[in-house]
């Protein structure tokens, strides 16, 4: 029997410490490998793959729509730019949208909304909050709002005009902008994603909308992996019962087709005009439909409230299966968004899970990320806890590796 070849991509840069695979194709929330090796996708392509994989009812409407137009400038209308912004303003109870590609864009039009807010008001040197163990993308910008020196280390000077500050403390938040007036803006994730699935809580939220309020900052929430219904309601904060000011999607928006949005409420709505921001690919026909459909099917199947009740389910499950045990520190995150946090690294258990069927992801070292498709059934999450389980343990019996 030939041995199963393993993928390379010489050609390719090396930006990503890549597990040995290569996938071919999917259905539902499984996939296959190019040597026809099955998983259970618990990464869902990170948070982007909503509906799964080829999903019958996705699928045709995309065929249909690559029969029409695929692109178009934004010279000109694009009447499904107008369906999704109507859509998407809807759900959130905000104003207007601006679409792009990826949540990487739709952070840096979140940044540029906040200058130009506080260039607006005579501010020469405008400040935004931002937040310990975030990430909002690897551009300048972005990158420099982020919580993490490493993925910062190598690419100074970075952009100036980020305030940080602690999570869940109000205290520290108000110590850290008290008689400045640059400030004009709060920017963090309601679950920060790549800084180890930690949720800002729902009292905190409702003090920072209380503290933007009062002091005339825009309230600039970043739903780009925790967003569009992952934790069983279409945002996350909504949990919290507020509305910000500003809103950057993008992942699973449009179930995997690349898109992003921003979508501003009365605040920040105008603040954008003709000539201030813009993108080639951003709002194409084919990336509208994509988000069109992918609420439709949403709306259609349920899916907020599955996520809510398999993820509710699945963490359960984990939990009984992990507590007490040495090494476990604790499961975070909602819905289908969630984080085991181990005592030590654990980054070898990405290849590992893989090995045994199972695609995750360690983030911050040591905690195992799960955001799987919002399709996931309670069976499936009993597949996901069968084979876990027993690789944390077989992991944490091992010695501890010397520093």
């Amino acid at each position: 029997m030939t041995a199963a070849a393993e993928p390379t991509s010489p050609h390719v840069m090396n930006t990503y410490g890549r597990v040995p695979i290569a996938l071919s194709h999917g259905q539902g929330v499984r996939v296959w490998d190019t040597n026809g090796k099955q998983y259970l996708d618990a990464l869902g392509g990170i948070a982007v793959n909503t509906l799964g994989h080829n999903h019958p009812k996705l699928v045709p409407a995309l065929q249909d729509q690559i029969t029409k137009i695929i692109h178009s400038s934004n010279y000109y209308h694009v009447p499904g730019q107008e369906k999704l912004a109507a859509k998407l303003t809807e759900l959130a109870g905000m104003t207007n949208a601006f679409f792009c590609c990826t949540g990487l864009e739709a952070n840096e039009a979140a940044i540029k909304l906040a200058r130009k807010f506080g260039h607006d008001k005579g501010i020469d040197k405008p400040e935004i909050v931002v937040y310990e163990k975030a990430f909002h993308g690897r551009s300048i910008a972005t990158l420099s709002a982020t919580g993490n020196t490493k993925v910062q280390q190598g690419f100074g000077p970075l952009v100036e005009g980020f305030i940080r500050v602690p999570l869940n403390d109000i205290a520290a938040l108000k110590a850290k902008t008290e008689g400045n007036p640059n400030v004009v803006a709060v920017f963090f994730e309601t679950i920060q994603g790549e800084g180890g699935v930690n949720p800002m809580r729902a009292e905190y939220l409702q003090q920072v909308r209380k503290l933007c309020d009062e002091r005339d900052w825009l309230l600039m929430i970043d739903e780009v992996q925790c967003g569009m219904g992952r934790t069983g309601k279409w945002f996350a904060h909504q949990w919290a019962g507020i509305v910000p000011d500003v809103m950057p999607l993008a992942k699973g928006l449009g179930s995997g087709v690349p898109i992003g949005a921003v979508v501003a409420g009365p605040k920040a709505a105008h603040i954008f005009g003709p000539g201030n921001h813009g993108t080639t690919f951003g709002g194409n026909p084919l990336a509208m439909r994509a988000g069109i459909e992918t609420i439709r099917i949403m709306e259609e199947e349920g899916l907020l409230e599955n996520a809510a009740k398999v993820g509710a389910h699945l963490k359960q499950s984990l939990l009984n299966a992990f507590e007490g045990l040495e090494g476990f520190k604790e499961i975070r995150g909602q819905g289908l968004m969630l984080g085991v946090e181990l005592t030590r690294p654990c980054g070898v258990l990405t290849a590992r899970a893989a090995e045994r069927g199972l695609l995750l992801s360690v983030t911050a070292d040591s905690v195992i990320r799960m955001v799987p498709s919002l399709i996931l059934s309670q069976a499936e999450a009993d597949e996901i806890v069968a084979i876990l389980v027993p690789l944390v343990k077989e992991f944490l019996a091992e010695p501890v590796a010397a520093p």
